[in-house]
């Protein structure tokens, strides 16, 4: 099952396959909100309910590929996890406003929430550099004084 979230077979985690889906579904629902006949609200409506469905699986595999990860790693990517959690939930929102025909809303609880997109692709990408993650930690032993000392 690593294999499978690391992406052996593919050369690219799945995390990083899955991210397109609601990645492209909210985006794409973006660009349709510059127009305003209904064919495209409900385009838009639609776009905004996929990515909030694709979400689902994108945070699953998420998790498992951050399971695998190294203590440092693990603090950035729940930052990451918890900025992608409120896009979604912000995009969830976005989708209920244009359900109760409230579309005008739900486009800036859209543009809310690709803020968010851009802020946890941010670090997802910064997860994916390969760059190591480094904890600074204190030196064992000494006192409070000594440790500051050495910190600066």
């Amino acid at each position: 099952m690593r294999g499978f979230f690391r992406g052996d077979a593919t050369g690219i985690p799945l995390h990083g396959i899955l991210t397109d889906g609601p990645f492209g579904a909210w985006w794409s629902a973006i660009f349709l909100d510059f127009y305003k006949d209904d064919s495209s609200r409900l385009a838009a409506k639609r776009l905004v309910a996929l990515g909030v469905v694709a979400a689902v699986p994108t945070a699953v595999s998420g998790w498992a590929q951050w399971s695998m990860k190294d203590h440092g790693t693990k603090r950035v990517g729940i930052v990451h996890a918890t900025i992608s959690a409120a896009a979604t939930l912000v995009y969830l929102a976005s989708w209920a406003a244009r359900e109760r025909g409230r579309h005008e809303l739900g486009i800036g609880l859209s543009r809310a929430g690709a803020v968010l997109l851009l802020a946890s692709g941010f670090l997802g990408g910064h997860l994916r550099s390969g760059r190591p993650h480094r904890v600074a930690r204190r030196p064992r032993g000494g006192s409070d004084r000594e440790t500051a000392h050495t910190e600066r």
